[in-house]
C-alpha cells in the first residue's frame, strides 16, 4: 500500500530483456536507507519487488503481465522514474491509498499553463473514466492527485509547482503516456452498487423480504 506522495526521482541505470521477465536497476538515494530484499516498491505507480540492491541501486522484475498494462516496457536507461517506498502503519498519510496496481494507461492531451500551476489533460478509456469523479482521487504515474474536470473521454489534474519539481510529470509533453490507478474505496464503492442494481425479486424473497 503507498500514500502516492512520491520519495524521490530515481533513474535507470540498467535493462535487462529475459523472457518473460524484464529485470530493471534503479539508480537512488534515499530510499535505499532502510531497503530489504523483498519490499514493495511503487515505480512510476507500479508496485514492484525488490530482487537485489546495493548502495547507489535496486533491481526489480517486471513480469509480462505487467508490461502488458504499463509502459514499463518502453522506459530506456537514463529514464527518469518517480519512487514510493510501501506505506509505514506509524506513517503519515498524506496522499490516499494507492495499491499500485495500475489500472490502465492514459495519455496526455494537453498541457496549459499559467502563472504557479500547470492543467495537464488526460485521455483516458471510458471504464477508468466511469471509476473517477470531480475532486475525486487518481493516481497519475503513482502521484496522488485530484480530479478537477472530467468529461466524456478526458479529465483535467492540476499541479502545483512543489509536485512538478518533486516528480516526473514535470517531464512530461502531451502525447506521452502515463500510468493511472482510480481510487480504491470508489471501486469498492461501484462493486457494491452493481451488485445491488442486479438483485431480483427472487434473490429478495429469498433473504426473507
Amino acid at each position: 500500500m503507498f500514500t502516492g506522495i512520491v520519495e524521490e526521482v530515481g533513474t535507470i541505470q540498467h535493462i535487462q530483456k529475459r523472457n518473460p521477465t524484464t529485470t530493471l536497476t534503479i539508480q537512488c538515494q534515499k530510499i535505499l536507507e532502510d531497503m530489504q530484499i523483498g519490499d514493495s516498491m511503487s515505480v512510476n505507480g507500479t508496485c514492484l519487488t525488490v530482487t537485489r540492491f546495493d548502495q547507489h541501486s535496486f533491481t526489480v522484475d517486471v513480469i509480462q503481465g505487467t508490461e502488458d498494462r504499463t509502459y514499463l516496457a518502453d522506459l530506456k536507461t537514463n529514464d527518469s522514474v518517480n519512487l514510493e517506498r510501501a506505506l509505514l502503519a506509524t506513517g503519515r498519510l498524506g496522499g490516499h491509498f494507492v495499491q499500485g496496481h495500475v489500472d490502465g494507461k492514459g495519455v496526455i492531451q494537453h498541457i496549459q499553463t499559467s502563472q504557479n500551476e500547470w492543467i495537464y489533460t488526460i485521455k483516458a478509456e471510458p471504464c477508468l473514466l466511469d471509476q473517477m469523479i470531480p475532486q475525486g482521487s487518481i493516481a497519475v504515474d503513482g502521484v496522488s492527485l485530484t480530479v478537477f474536470k472530467k468529461y466524456r473521454d478526458r479529465f483535467d489534474i492540476h499541479l502545483i509547482p512543489e509536485t512538478r519539481k518533486a516528480t516526473i510529470l514535470a517531464d512530461k509533453k502531451q502525447g506521452n503516456p502515463v500510468h493511472l490507478e482510480t481510487d480504491m474505496l470508489f471501486k469498492y464503492v461501484q462493486a457494491i452498487t452493481k451488485q445491488k442494481s442486479q438483485l431480483s425479486v427472487e434473490d429478495l424473497l429469498n433473504a426473507g423480504f
